[in-house]
């Protein structure tokens, strides 16, 4: 694989389709600073950090796993509509603090990875923090 974050993105968009109640994805650290992001301003409901066991009997190792509460409306829609891969492996996107621009007038919102960790993007625009854009969610 050679992008982990549009894999997980993806399978956040598709749990999100086919309505399931949570997501799993690999354990990463930079993942897991995404998801706390995601989960800070609501976007989805829980995050958990779980260790589960090898599916090869043959090694029996522990590795983690990030589980991820998917968030509905009452009427049963799901609260994130589109998420968007910026920032690629193949192109990165950079911005400065002042360039960064609201999504969807304000409903949406960019993740931002900066020196002082990976914030929402219209904090790192308050802040005056430059970056990486991550992605987009509205």
């Amino acid at each position: 694989m050679t992008d982990p974050i549009a894999d997980m993105l993806t399978r956040i968009r598709n749990g999100l389709a086919y309505k399931k109640v949570k997501v799993s994805v690999p354990f990463s650290n930079f993942k897991l600073s995404i998801a706390n992001v995601l989960k800070k301003h609501d976007w989805i409901n829980d995050v958990e950090v779980v260790e589960v066991d090898s599916p090869n009997k043959a090694n029996s190792n522990m590795f983690k796993e990030i589980d991820i509460v998917l968030k509905y409306q009452k009427n049963g829609e799901p609260v994130i509509r589109n998420l968007k891969r910026v920032s690629r492996p193949g192109r990165r996107v950079y911005k400065k603090g002042e360039e960064i621009k609201k999504i969807k007038s304000g409903y949406g919102m960019s993740i931002i990875s900066t020196s002082d960790g990976v914030m929402a993007g219209h904090k790192a625009y308050k802040e005056g923090k430059g970056g990486e854009i991550i992605c987009k969610i509205w």
